[in-house]
Formats: C-alpha cells, structure tokens, sequence
C-alpha cells in the first residue's frame, strides 16, 4: 500500500503515538487501567492513535466516521480483535467470538428470538421480574447496605431465564460468580497475549475451570430440560439452538457448539444491562433532581400498576436516563478488531494484520459532539435532539453487522426496573464507599455498589 493514496490524492499518514521506549508504561497501563491508556491516548494525541504494546501495534480512532467505517461500511475487512481473540480459549465460539459463515449461522439462528413481536410479548414477565426486584429491595428497608450489582445480577438472570430460555434460572444462583471468574481470565487471557497455557495451576486459572464447569452443568441442564426432540412449536433460543445443529454429522461438534452459544448468551444477555442498570442507580442517586423526574413520570404514567410494553413509548425521561447512562458508561466499553488487508481509515494507513480499537467510552466523551461530556445530563436524549450529533457517535450496543442483538430486550429491562425503583424506593449509595470503574468484557462497578434501601 506504500503507493496508495487517500481521496484527497495524498498519501496516507501514520497516525502520532507514544513513542516506543514509553512501550513498559503502555503496557502496564493495557494491563492496571485501560480507561486511562485509552483516555490519556486520544487526549495527547487526537482521534487516531498509534501506540505500540509489547509485540502488538494498537491503532486507536476516536471519530464518528472513523466507527462507521470500520463497524460498517467495510466491516467485511475487520474481524474480532485482541481480548475477543483470546476470550475464545475462555468463551468458545459463541456469537460473541466467532467468525464468517458460522457467525452468520449463529445470528440467523438466535435473531428470531429477539424480533419485536416476540419481545413485545415478554414485557409481562420483564415487569413480573423487576417487581420482584422491588418487593426484594423494599424488604431490606431499614436492614442496612445491599449490594445492588449482586441484585440487578440476580434480575437479569432471571428475565434471561424466562424470556429466551424458557426456564428458572434462579436455581443457578452461581452463574454470576462462575462469570466473574469467566471474565478474569478473558481479561487475563488478553493482556497476556494467551502466552500462559491453560494447565499452568495460577489462582485465576485454577477458579475459571472451576467456573467453566459450574457453566457446563448449567448448560447441561437447560438442554436436558428440552429432551431429545425439543417441540416443533418450541421458541425459546435452547430449542433454537438444538434444531440448527440436529443435521450435525458429529456429536460432539453439535454439542460444542450449542454449549459454547448458550455460555456467550447467558453473558452478554444479563451482564450488559446489569452493569447498565448500576451505572444508571449510581447516577440517580448523585442526581436529586433527575430522581425526583423519575418518580414524577413513573407515578403519571404507571400509578400502582406494573408497566406494559406501550408504556415504553410514555416512559420517556426514564429512557433518556438510561440512554445517559451508557453514554457515560457504555456497556460494551470497547470494541476490538483486526484488520484482514491494508487499510485506510480517515486517511491513516492501517496495515494487514493491525488491531484496531474503536473505544465507545472516549468516543462518548468527544468534547467536539457532547457539550460538558463529563457531565450527567439525560436531556442529551431528549426528542428532537439526535440529529445534534452525527450517528456514531453514540455507539453504545456496537454498529454494524454486529451491532448487539438484544439491544430492545435489554432497553426494555432497564426502563421498566428503574421505573419501578423509583415510584416505589429511594436508593441510597453507602457513604465512603468509592464508585470505579472496571472494565472487563462489559463496563462494571469494581467492588459491588453498597446502597441502602428508602421509602420513594
């Protein structure tokens, strides 16, 4: 690509960066705090970053158009990249992980669950679900701190049971610790470049296999409740799953995949908006005025009643606030991936082979397309103000051919919970205790979020 030129006609530029004797102290910050390696890299150095990393050279684009190219327009030349690459050694060949055709198959396979009729028609139990949360929270009234994330944890698991997999997942109360430790080693797995074998008897690794199994026998279940020859009328994502590997020649590989789809689908489907919906109750609670909207709205359009689907569309500052809060914590904080030819990406050379980054969080943060960006202000999103800023600059499920497919069932979940909340409860976070972020495969809350339980 050396003779190539942009469309401008000049040749493309090698994007500015850290220097590579300053490598130990990008690698140190890739493996102690990705926020600030990412923050401080485009903050020195602009919306196109080139930061070498140990033996990998990491391309950062913190533009609009620079997201739309990659996620999009030539998404075919881009495939999952570093930390996605190493998760498959801990995930599998989910739809979180896998490429080209099986991908397709995947998506084509699990897409029909999450189509709007089919989801419109679980509202009933997302709001059985998180009126359950309520009455839980409301019993600790008086009772001292309870850890939200461990709560909203427990919700999402729940709703994924009854939404998608026709089952109780509250029989699994382990999922979320076998996850965490899930997490761990992708994380692990990413900053090491999977240079440390499996076997080795580390703590983290010696706790995933043991959280692996635990997801093997949760999975095992599931596929035993459905049977041998799950229902024709079955629609549920398990029985999906078994009719799409039935012409499977090789046992084994059937039952890999279905195994390895369903742990990615138990992840991605309660993780993403369980750390959405602490970010969000986080947020509330340093915002009095934006709690006291809340209650306003949620008493007007539900009164004592649960809400129902076409409540969505009254909801509407509640939706703002959760729109804000991904904003300001995206739930898929980063997206990875690695360039199968050279490209050119806002007239910056991308070689074959380069990792590339697009970072939802710094690009939400962009001083050029969100006024006071640090600033928590749901009125971003309020009608009539989308078109204030180009389309991907706000990215919070993905864009693209991979853009997150239970994105509705997951706006859904978040609205009608923090709904609920705030009728009936005032949630309080423990004083002293400090809010961080830690980014792992979702954005989460390190340590958990101590909060107490009021009257609304």
């Amino acid at each position: 690509m050396s003779g190539a030129r942009t469309a401008s006609g000049t040749a493309p530029r090698v994007p500015p960066g850290p220097p590579r004797r300053a490598m130990p102290g990008v690698f140190g910050k890739l493996v102690r705090d990705r926020l600030g390696l990412m923050t401080s890299a485009v903050t020195e150095y602009g919306d196109a970053v080139r930061v070498a990393a140990g033996p990998r050279t990491l391309y950062i684009f913190n533009h609009p158009d620079h997201a739309k190219h990659v996620l999009a327009d030539n998404s075919a030349n881009y495939r999952k990249g570093i930390g996605l690459q190493q998760a498959r050694r801990a995930l599998g060949d989910g739809l979180l992980t896998s490429e080209g055709e099986l991908w397709r198959e995947q998506r084509r396979t699990i897409q029909p669950a999450f189509q709007h009729g089919r989801i419109a028609a679980q509202a009933t139990a997302v709001a059985e679900e998180a009126a359950g949360l309520v009455e839980r929270l409301a019993a600790r009234r008086g009772r001292g701190a309870v850890d939200v994330l461990e709560e909203m944890t427990a919700l999402t698991l729940g709703v994924l049971g009854r939404t998608l997999l026709d089952t109780d997942l509250g029989a699994s109360s382990s999922i979320g610790e076998a996850f965490e430790a899930v997490q761990d080693q992708a994380m692990f797995e990413m900053v090491s470049l999977s240079t440390v074998p499996m076997w080795v008897p580390l703590p983290r690794q010696l706790r995933f296999r043991r959280a692996r199994a635990e997801l093997r026998r949760v999975v095992d279940r599931l596929v035993a409740e459905r049977g041998a020859e799950p229902s024709a009328e079955a629609d549920d994502v398990v029985s999906r799953l078994l009719a799409s590997v039935r012409a499977e020649a090789d046992p084994a590989v059937a039952g890999r995949r279905v195994h390895d789809e369903l742990v990615t689908l138990l992840l991605a489907g309660h993780e993403t908006t369980a750390s959405t919906l602490g970010w969000s109750l986080y947020l509330i609670d340093r915002h009095p005025e934006v709690r006291r909207r809340l209650h306003e709205e949620a008493v007007g359009v539900l009164g004592d009643r649960l809400p129902e689907y076409d409540d969505l569309h009254r909801l509407t500052y509640t939706a703002t606030v959760v729109q804000e809060a991904m904003r300001l914590y995206p739930p898929v904080w980063i997206l990875t991936r690695e360039a199968m030819r050279d490209d050119e990406v806002g007239g910056y050379r991308v070689p074959a082979g380069s990792d590339v980054l697009i970072c939802p969080y710094t690009l939400h943060r962009h001083p050029d397309y969100w006024d006071e960006p640090d600033r928590f202000a749901p009125e971003r999103f309020a009608a009539g103000r989308s078109g204030e800023r180009p389309r991907y600059a706000y990215i919070p499920f993905g864009a693209g051919p991979r853009f997150c497919v239970g994105n509705n069932l997951g706006l859904m979940e978040a609205t009608f919970v923090l709904a609920l909340i705030a009728r009936d409860l005032r949630l309080v976070k423990v004083p002293g205790h400090r809010v961080v972020p830690e980014p792992m495969l979702s954005l989460r809350i390190r340590g958990g979020l101590p909060m107490t339980v009021h009257p609304a």
